[in-house]
C-alpha cells in the first residue's frame, strides 16, 4: 500500500500520459477479468494515443506517483481508474464526485461484465438507464448505460 495521502484532482497534462497509461493497463488487469491479453494489447496504444486526448482529464498524485485519474466528456464520465494499490481508499469517489460536482458529469457507461464498477456507480447514485451488446468498438462487452 502506498502511503502518501493525494492532493486534490488536477488536470492532466500530456507528459502524465504515459504513467497514466501503467495506471489504467494496471486497472484494467486488475478489475476487467474479462479481457483478454489480445483485448489489453488492441486497447492500450487506443487508450495511450487517442482516448486520453479527447477526454477532460485529471489526476489524483500522491507525494511521488498518480494514484488515479478521470476522464470527462461533456457530461459523462468516460474513465476513471485507480493504481490497483489504491482501490478501496475512497479515491475513486473523490474522483467520481469531483466529475460530478466539478465538470458536472451525470452519466457513465459501465462494462456490465466489470460488476464491481456497476455497484461502484450504483452506491455513487448511478442507475441504469439502457444497455448496448456490443461496446463503442463493435467488440462484445456489453456497456449498461448510467445516469444520476
Amino acid at each position: 500500500m502506498l502511503s502518501g495521502k493525494p492532493n486534490d484532482p488536477v488536470r492532466a497534462k500530456e507528459s502524465d500520459f504515459d504513467e497514466i497509461t501503467e495506471i489504467w493497463e494496471a486497472s484494467v488487469r486488475a478489475t476487467h477479468t474479462f479481457l483478454t491479453e489480445e483485448d489489453i494489447t488492441y486497447f492500450k496504444p487506443l487508450v495511450r494515443n487517442e482516448y486520453l486526448k479527447l477526454v477532460n482529464l485529471f489526476l489524483l498524485r500522491d507525494d511521488h506517483r498518480i494514484a488515479g485519474f478521470v476522464g470527462t466528456h461533456e457530461d459523462k464520465i468516460e474513465m476513471l481508474f485507480l493504481d490497483p494499490e489504491r482501490i478501496g481508499q475512497g479515491l475513486g469517489r473523490r474522483l467520481c464526485e469531483f466529475a460530478i460536482h466539478k465538470l458536472k458529469a451525470d452519466k457513465v457507461d459501465v462494462n456490465e461484465q466489470n460488476p464491481g464498477a456497476v455497484a461502484f456507480y450504483e452506491h455513487m447514485g448511478f442507475r441504469t438507464i439502457g444497455r448496448s451488446p456490443l461496446d463503442p468498438q463493435g467488440k462484445p462487452f456489453p456497456i449498461l448505460h448510467m445516469a444520476l
